[in-house]
């Protein structure tokens, strides 16, 4: 009888083990398909907090970053002048508010040029600027788990289930962004449309396009960022001039303290 009961005593402590060991180690294995938003938060270099949003088996900042300071305290050049902006051409790391307007700094966040993001430097410990694989593993977990519009799992129609609810330019066709908006945001990734500034300095689309950057880059001139578009339904990946300043989110490391 002693035997039989040091037996049980063995395996209950045995199973207890593991259920540590698998809440120690989340991130290595697969959640289940409940999206969690805003249960925790985190800060970078210069105090600004960021919610976050756990979708499938990846942890994601909700909001833009904002940070104007690398995470070793080196200020990014903040570039407002059209010619400055330009003249990035030669690989300096800036960023600046859409329209050069602050007020856009806590709704849409900052946009910065590839160079910055190319540094390594803009994310605070235990996060990261999401390279194409992160953002196509997102990508697969969405319509693979029936966040398209129309609730299909094959295909690309997950632009609704990652936009905002508001500030979207309208749109009559069903299925787009910018279409009942109400019904947005279903993955609580929250993406506003913040726009963009080109090569030459302009600022675009803002209410129309909400546009992030990827770590990869193409060639010498192009990186990858990733869009989503208040008259689309699909979440886009696209080339475009380093040059350009971008939204970016941020993907917490997958790491494993035992």
């Amino acid at each position: 009888m002693k035997d039989i009961n040091s037996g049980k005593l063995l395996f209950s402590f045995l199973v207890i083990l593991f259920a540590l060991f698998v809440v120690t180690c989340d991130n290595k294995n697969p959640v289940n398909n409940d999206i969690n938003t805003n249960d925790s938060t985190f800060k970078d270099i210069d105090g600004n907090v960021y919610h976050t949003v756990k979708i499938g088996d990846q942890v994601w900042s909700v909001e833009n970053m904002r940070v104007e300071h690398f995470n070793d305290g080196t200020p990014i050049q903040h570039i407002k002048e059209t010619d400055e902006w330009r003249a990035c051409s030669t690989g300096v790391a800036a960023f600046c508010y859409y329209g050069n307007d602050q007020k856009n700094k806590e709704k849409y966040g900052a946009l910065y040029n590839w160079y910055a993001i190319n540094t390594g430097k803009l994310a605070p410990e235990g996060w990261r600027v999401p390279s194409n694989k992160d953002w196509q593993e997102l990508k697969a977990y969405l319509i693979e788990n029936g966040y398209n519009w129309d609730s299909t799992t094959t295909g690309n129609k997950i632009a609704k289930s990652m936009a905002s609810k508001t500030d979207w330019i309208p749109s009559d066709t069903v299925g787009d962004v910018g279409n009942d908006q109400p019904t947005n945001n279903s993955s609580g990734f929250t993406g506003f449309p913040g726009g963009y500034r080109d090569l030459i300095g302009t600022f675009e689309n803002m209410g129309k396009l909400a546009p992030w950057w990827s770590t990869d880059f193409e060639n010498i001139w192009e990186a990858t960022h990733h869009s989503i578009s208040s008259v689309y339904y699909g979440f886009g990946s696209y080339n475009l001039d380093k040059m350009y300043g971008c939204g970016v989110r941020l993907v917490k490391d997958r790491t494993c303290n035992l």
